[in-house]
């Protein structure tokens, strides 16, 4: 019987620990997002906008995924909080601490949350591109 109850017990709990692991979900008021690719100039433009707004410490970034395009190896985030809610399309110059996440082209980080993911922004009247420098921490 104890047994039992042990077994039950510890199902509830990995089911909790999956689900609190997930992204939270967040819900996106800005059309400028709604209506264009991550990856266009007016989006990233918006995006740069909306980051000037917001206290940093605020945002959190999850992975979603890895992409290789005309030789160019980028990685795509969800980005979100204090009312922001937009996808960031991240350069990949220097793979650095995420050499893992290049050779296995995200595979198995996917959802994963990056604390304090820091970027250079890179933007004029042709472009705008997003840098990935560093980050602190990954959470899986």
């Amino acid at each position: 019987m104890n047994n039992k109850k042990l077994n039950l017990l510890f199902g509830i709990i990995s089911f909790l620990g999956l689900i609190s692991c997930d992204r939270p979900k967040c819900d996106n008021n800005n059309l400028f997002f709604e209506n264009y690719l991550p990856d266009s100039k007016i989006y990233k433009d918006e995006l740069v906008k909306q980051l000037n707004k917001i206290d940093n410490e605020k945002l959190t970034y999850w992975l979603q995924k890895y992409e290789e395009q005309n030789g160019e190896e980028s990685l795509y985030f969800h980005i979100q909080g204090d009312g922001l809610c937009a996808i960031l399309h991240l350069n990949m110059d220097d793979w650095g601490k995420l050499e893992n996440i290049r050779k296995r082209k995200g595979v198995g980080r996917r959802g994963a949350e990056f604390t304090n993911l820091k970027f250079e922004i890179i933007k004029d009247s042709v472009s705008t591109k997003f840098i990935y420098k560093t980050f602190d921490r990954l959470i899986d």
